[in-house]
């Protein structure tokens, strides 16, 4: 029998994703090589030492040393979740910053992207906006139905990243962390499967060469494309 409570439907010829792997993601403006702290480490840290700013809401850093930066990144990248990318603008063929997939689970469908830390150098490029976007894609064409965004409730900046890139806002789960000695509300973000198709057109017209003017402005808006997929805001921004 079929049921009629909302959204309660069968789930038919579904299989459960594979896990993320070493596979590089290759795009136009960037790639990301899964981090190798021998490999990345000190490039990273010099890029992060321009601001300490970018710590801020992450429950780490920042390092004093690219030593203490090679330390925590070979603690972070022992076990299978997190799984870190470093991201490297090809144009510049230096590692500018680092994203992870976590809470990786097959099998509900569900990934995350989170311990996002683009340096300044990165910020507000195409590279970094197609950084995301490689994670999405590579989510949803694994399989993934459900790809999501957290961060502190506080981090306007965050928040409205989040819904740029398409996540639709879901709620604040209150109280959810103490980091670095301060209570964190945590804002939940997600797009799904089915607004991938949507979300992938909008990226892919917003990255286009075409895009940009001759100074390497944005023309479209990549939040006035995403704009249509997103199904709830943000009542904070």
């Amino acid at each position: 029998m079929t049921s009629s409570i909302p959204n309660r439907r069968a789930v038919d010829d579904w299989t459960p994703p594979r896990r993320p792997d070493a596979e590089l993601l290759q795009g136009r403006y960037v790639q990301l090589e899964r981090l190798v702290p021998d490999l990345h480490a000190a490039d990273l840290h010099r890029a992060n030492s321009a601001s300490d700013a970018i710590w801020d809401y992450l429950p780490y850093g920042p390092f004093a040393s690219s030593a203490a930066y090679h330390r925590w990144a070979r603690d972070v990248t022992q076990g299978a979740d997190p799984f870190f990318y470093a991201i490297k603008p090809l144009a510049t063929g230096h590692c500018s910053g680092v994203a992870s997939y976590l809470r990786i689970a097959p099998e509900a469908g569900s990934i995350e992207v989170g311990h996002v830390n683009f340096s300044p150098e990165l910020q507000r490029t195409p590279a970094a906006t197609e950084a995301i976007f490689l994670m999405m894609q590579w989510a949803f064409e694994a399989g993934y139905r459900r790809f999501e965004w957290k961060c502190d409730a506080t981090n306007l900046g965050s928040r409205r990243a989040a819904q740029r890139y398409g996540f639709s806002f879901e709620g604040i789960f209150r109280q959810a962390a103490v980091v670095k000695g301060r209570n964190r509300d945590t804002a939940w973000f997600a797009c799904i499967d089915a607004e991938w198709p949507a979300l992938k057109e909008a990226f892919g017209a917003w990255l286009a060469p075409s895009n940009f003017d001759a100074e390497g402005r944005q023309i479209e808006q990549l939040g006035a494309l995403t704009s249509l997929v997103r199904v709830a805001s943000d009542p904070a921004l």
